[in-house]
């Protein structure tokens, strides 16, 4: 995910790329207490995923 596509976005865009992200982080965690998980890299890129759109977003509310 690219910041620059992120700038892009409008706020209401960026809250539900939040919450898939949200989502996918639990289904993540879901797989790992059950055993399922094989990817455990997945847990760093969606956790850097989720900060890369609160900075945005904080980023926005700034210039406000």
């Amino acid at each position: 995910m690219d910041v620059e596509t992120l700038r892009g976005k409008t706020a209401q865009e960026l809250d539900s790329e939040l919450v898939a992200l949200r989502r996918e982080q639990f289904n993540l965690r879901m797989q790992q207490a059950t055993g399922q998980l094989t990817q455990t890299h997945q847990f760093k890129t969606v956790r850097r995923n989720i900060a890369r759109i609160k900075t945005v977003k904080r980023e926005a509310a700034a210039k406000e």
